[in-house]
């Protein structure tokens, strides 16, 4: 069920919370089985400061939340 909803987002915004605290924000363009995820034009907010990452690849393990916007 959770990887229906990841494909219906696909080319969307998603945002998403890790272990180690840090918001990333960006458009999902790819995830597999894993929920291994590639976002692009994401941007990280840690501490209240926001800094432009790009693309990115993440590591589902890592992964607490998923907020589709």
């Amino acid at each position: 069920m959770p990887l229906n909803i990841l494909e219906r987002h696909t080319n969307k915004i998603v945002m998403l919370t890790l272990k180690d605290g840090r918001t990333l924000e960006g458009k999902l363009i790819g995830f597999d089985e894993y929920m291994n995820m590639i976002l692009e034009d994401t941007e990280e907010t840690r501490d209240g400061q926001v800094k432009r990452l790009g693309t990115v690849v993440l590591r589902g393990n890592n992964i607490v939340t998923i907020v589709p916007k």
